[in-house]
């Protein structure tokens, strides 16, 4: 687990609702790229259900942390892409059992037009930082 500490609140910001304004640590730094709905061999999951992409989406995030040796303690940063801002609700329930609310990362959430293939709603990245 890393020393990481975070700022939820820096002086003169409004205080952030659903992720961590700053976080920071020293150690090693893991990037894990834009996890999609698929299961271990390839095939999409949850055609057209969100909560059902966003459980897959975070099962393969805490797979690729911890072939890293991390974990979701770990992250510092995710970054969401989302066909649609209305699915946000199930991607923050899947992050919920992974991440507890008072270790929430920093965090982008962007809505884009479409992801590699059309049946996916949602993309989610993370970066982590892991003690030496």
């Amino acid at each position: 687990m890393s020393d990481l500490t975070r700022i939820t609140a820096p002086e003169g910001v409004a205080p952030a609702a659903q992720y961590t304004h700053v976080v920071t640590g020293t150690g090693r730094l893991v990037a894990v790229s834009g996890q999609l709905a698929l299961d271990e061999k390839g095939e999409p999951v949850g055609a057209g259900d969100p909560a059902a992409q966003a459980r897959q989406v975070f099962e393969n995030l805490r797979r690729c942390l911890a072939a890293a040796d991390a974990t979701f303690d770990d992250v510092v940063k995710l970054t969401y892409f989302v066909t649609d801002m209305a699915y946000m609700p199930a991607i923050r329930e899947a992050r919920a059992a992974h991440v507890p609310d008072d270790r929430l990362p920093a965090a982008s959430a962007v809505q884009v037009a479409g992801l590699v293939r059309p049946e996916f709603l949602m993309e989610i990245e993370a970066l982590a930082v892991v003690a030496r």
